[in-house]
């Protein structure tokens, strides 16, 4: 073989060898730490491509965050309460101020006693009861002529809306304005939950889903007896103080309402023989699937949303849930 025929020989394994290298190296794509390599010529980066994307699609992100679920951090977090309850600014925009007159004319002559009013503005006594005495206290309901106190506006078509995330055992607390589709975060809770069970939907027994609360609640003192699970008991130390049940089932429920509820922590002695609330079981998953609220937080939702149309949801995340209207801070 002569030197002419030689350099070309040599030239074309040169080049060609050069050629393969730089296809090899453009065909690397990087994954993570790892590195992915794709034969020139195999047509499989579409196919893979395509695998990738059915299965984000399957996946659920919060919106405008599609790759990345947000910390507890960024959860909303309010206590707007008082401005429920405030008689002077700052005031929601779904209450007023009103001064008692024992002569209205919706009586048609008769006297009105507190109870007139909380029936006539649909806002129950307890409500009141806070207002006219500047502090949660619901049971002293004494009024004079001339008192003035919050009271749920006349016109103003309302909702109350609770949701509860299982997993990480809190509340939000909601209003929902009917006429501007606007909601307002009223307050955060810890709850307690039920206990774990992996054959539920859910993971414990506290259902999942979107349920109604019904009107059939109850206030619970000491010595008060009832029955529960057939045996006659002092209510106070299953329910605490206040008990509004599930009524019915809206959406994607994984239990029967009858039987679910929203009430107080449970009582119990303590060591010098005194009934007291037992704090420990707050945030904790006890219950026979109950929501349970300390007695201070139950006896306010109480309050307020007892002569409201009110819906719990329950998720096992907050991001997975369908909250009404729009949110307005």
């Amino acid at each position: 073989m002569n030197f002419p025929k030689l350099f070309i020989i040599v030239s074309v394994l040169l080049f060609g060898s050069i050629f393969f290298a730089s296809v090899i190296k453009n065909s690397k794509k990087k994954t993570g730490d790892s590195e992915l390599v794709v034969p020139a010529g195999d047509i499989v980066l579409e196919q893979e491509v395509r695998v990738l994307d059915e299965n984000l699609s399957k996946l659920s992100f919060p919106a405008e965050m599609p790759l990345k679920m947000r910390s507890d951090s960024e959860l909303p977090h309010a206590n707007r309460i008082a401005e429920l309850f405030n008689i002077t600014a700052p005031q929601l925009p779904i209450v007023e101020t009103i001064t008692y007159k024992s002569r209205v004319s919706w009586q048609k002559g008769r006297p009105a006693w507190l109870s007139d009013y909380a029936g006539h503005y649909h806002t129950s006594r307890h409500f009141i009861a806070r207002s006219l005495n500047g502090k949660p206290d619901y049971l002293k309901q004494d009024i004079a002529e001339g008192d003035r106190f919050a009271v749920f506006k006349e016109d103003r078509p309302l909702e109350f809306y609770l949701l509860v995330d299982l997993s990480r055992a809190k509340l939000w607390f909601y209003y929902h304005d009917l006429e501007s589709d606007e909601r307002v975060l009223l307050k955060t809770y810890a709850v307690g939950l039920g206990r774990p069970d992996a054959s539920k939907p859910s993971g414990s027994l506290t259902p999942m889903g979107k349920y109604k609360l019904g009107d059939k609640i109850a206030i619970y003192e000491p010595n008060k007896m009832g029955y529960y699970q057939g045996q006659k008991t002092e209510l106070i130390r299953v329910f605490g103080t206040r008990w509004i049940p599930f009524e019915q089932e809206i959406e994607d429920c994984s239990a029967p309402a009858k039987g679910f509820g929203i009430h107080g922590l449970p009582w119990a002695l303590n060591e010098r023989g005194e009934l007291v609330e037992v704090r420990s079981s707050l945030g904790k998953y006890e219950s026979d699937g109950c929501i349970r609220l300390a007695t201070e937080d139950i006896e306010e939702i109480f309050a307020i949303v007892v002569t409201k149309p009110t819906v719990i949801e329950l998720v096992k995340d907050f991001y997975e849930a369908k909250l009404p209207g729009k949110e307005l801070h």
